[in-house]
């Protein structure tokens, strides 16, 4: 179906019915219902490229994610709360986690998207650092490490394993090991921080021994936790720096004739549903994901439209969640 066919069907030309999809003026109020009319009835769409060629804009804005995974799901719930009503529509980019090269794929991603498809980009745990794409607004949500003037999103990661391993502590236990995240992005070393201050705080010097890498996977966080639980000191708990790597490490325990919690205490960090839903369920930090996600669209509006933004860094509280996969070492 093209413009010619709408134009044909309501007996006007296709500048008028031009005229009618972009909202000009020049047309009276007889022809305009007619043409909408005829739209309706033929179920018309405005090519979104044709359109951004004529009027730079096609309202409409992208989020890039590598993968449909817990956390990107959840802020996604935020960025359709934030979309409502604002004028703008919403595409999800996604790789489906088969990225080839996984460092650097938004960068691909986002060249085929700017300039014709999107007014601007969403990136969503991003593996390099970004700067500006010349016309194409960006907010990234829990950024990269390196250096970056893009504007950001994300929560207190360091208060949050603070308040992790302060909980672990608390409740007694000494040997705690930590599964790390992705060592690219800057949550991930603002979690091990915490962890590792929280331990100094508590008077007790950390052991390499307990850190293993987790990179926010669930295989190779049951890879590392099965290499801390068979270890010849194991530790009593465990703090992993998201909660898909807590659960696979929860799966880990298990199949090596462990309880959780009463040989192993283990904590997560996001607070995904499937952590409240695992058993047992998982005590873990809650982040604000949705909120992240409501945060980012409306920045990004603001940010095409030319409206003053305020504040381009926005980090969001965090919280402890106590459930049942934890308790005091006897």
């Amino acid at each position: 179906m093209t413009i010619r066919d709408v134009a044909a069907r309501a007996g006007v030309s296709v500048a008028t019915v031009s005229k009618v999809i972009n909202e000009r003026y020049g047309v009276s109020a007889a022809t305009l219902a007619r043409v909408r009319a005829v739209i309706e009835e033929l179920g018309y769409e405005a090519s979104l490229v044709a359109q951004s060629l004529r009027n730079h804009r096609t309202n409409v804005i992208g989020i890039l994610v590598a993968d449909l995974e817990p956390f990107s799901t959840e802020l996604l719930k935020g960025a359709a709360d934030a979309i409502r009503g604002s004028g703008f529509e919403l595409v999800v980019y996604s790789a489906g986690g088969r990225t080839g090269d996984p460092v650097g794929w938004e960068k691909r991603y986002l060249s085929r998207l700017s300039g014709t498809l999107v007014d601007g980009a969403v990136l969503v745990t991003p593996t390099v650092s970004l700067e500006v794409v010349p016309g194409t607004p960006v907010v990234a949500v829990d950024p990269h490490t390196g250096p970056s003037h893009l504007p950001t999103i994300d929560s207190d990661n360091l208060r949050g394993a603070q308040l992790a391993t302060e909980h672990l502590l608390d409740l007694g236990h000494r040997r705690i090991a930590f599964l790390a995240g992705r060592p690219d992005l800057q949550s991930a070393e603002l979690r091990k921080t915490g962890y590792l201050r929280a331990l100094t705080g508590a008077g007790i010097a950390p052991d390499d021994d307990l850190i293993r890498i987790g990179a926010y996977d669930p295989e190779v966080s049951a890879a590392s936790a099965h290499a801390l639980l068979t270890g010849p000191d194991r530790p009593t708990a465990v703090f992993a720096a998201n909660d898909i790597s807590a659960i696979a490490t929860v799966g880990a325990a298990r199949d090596l004739g462990l309880s959780v919690p009463d040989d192993l205490s283990v904590v997560g960090f996001d607070n995904v549903p499937e952590s409240a839903l695992c058993s047992p369920p998982l005590t873990t930090v809650n982040q604000p994901i949705r909120e992240m996600g409501h945060r980012a669209i409306a920045m990004l509006i603001a940010l095409i439209n030319g409206d003053e933004v305020g504040h381009t860094h926005v980090t969001l509280d965090t919280g402890l969640v106590v459930r049942r996969s934890t308790r005091a070492l006897t």
